[in-house]
């Protein structure tokens, strides 16, 4: 099983948007990306789509209008659609055969359009709950044509592919564990965790359910202990840690 982190743009974004209370209006730059599994079967499988590529041309294209816009705005050049990162590789959308969404916010499930052929895995209560709350856009996953398989808690569902049930960013959140021979165990925290500073600051305040979010991370932080290595969904220092594309973990 081989894994290549897709760079799929950034959000100029204020701390307040993931540790509230912490240099709360300060802005800064964080990465949002996807996730290329090839399985040893030859399938391929992403986590998360990233942003709608329509964003290229129109950064207010999701929250134009709202206090949120304040807080964060989408920054994507050509080069950051999902299709052309896949390109890259020598990769369509009509070759992916199973995406999994950490959750359906619109800078993990924003590309779900695009992959009219797979079948997308979400845990129940999350697809249920997002299907009625305008934070989870619908425009941009909950579309005709979809395939979803919801799923009911954790467990292996591919081989060498784990869900990890991390509720407290949103209802049924779920985190991927990937069971690499070479470089280990990878966690996808998707954004379970956005960065470090939840971690060293203990302020999970920017979560739903921050006292649920600090159990996930406290379950994520065991499986850390175990020696796998945690995927941050946003933090900008892990850019220069872990290699993107065209490097692939092994």
């Amino acid at each position: 099983m081989k894994m290549t982190i897709l760079p799929l743009g950034t959000c100029w974004c204020a701390h307040g948007v993931v540790t509230p209370g912490h240099r709360h209006d300060e802005k800064f730059s964080i990465p949002v990306s996807s996730y290329l599994v090839e399985l040893d079967d030859g399938s391929l499988l992403l986590v998360d789509t990233g942003m709608s590529r329509d964003h290229i041309g129109d950064p207010d294209l999701t929250w134009g209008g709202t206090d949120f816009a304040r807080m964060l705005t989408p920054v994507m050049q050509p080069e950051d659609d999902i299709a052309h990162q896949l390109a890259v590789l020598g990769v369509e959308p009509a070759q992916i055969d199973y995406v999994i969404n950490t959750h359906l916010h619109f800078d993990h499930a924003g590309n779900n359009f695009q992959f009219t052929d797979a079948t997308f895995f979400a845990q129940r209560d999350h697809y249920e709950h997002a299907r009625t709350d305008a934070r989870f856009p619908n425009q941009y996953w909950n579309l005709p044509g979809l395939r979803y398989e919801l799923l009911d808690g954790g467990g292996e569902i591919l081989p060498g592919v784990e869900i990890v049930p991390t509720p407290g960013h949103a209802p049924g959140h779920q985190s991927v564990l990937l069971h690499l021979d070479r470089d280990g165990d990878l966690v996808i925290c998707g954004d379970a965790i956005y960065l470090q500073d939840n971690r060293e600051l203990d302020n999970w305040e920017a979560m739903a359910d921050p006292a649920q979010a600090r159990e996930s991370a406290r379950r994520l932080a065991e499986l850390e202990a175990g020696g796998a290595r945690l995927l941050y969904g946003h933090d900008p220092a892990q850019v220069a840690l872990f290699p993107r594309a065209p490097h692939r973990y092994r």
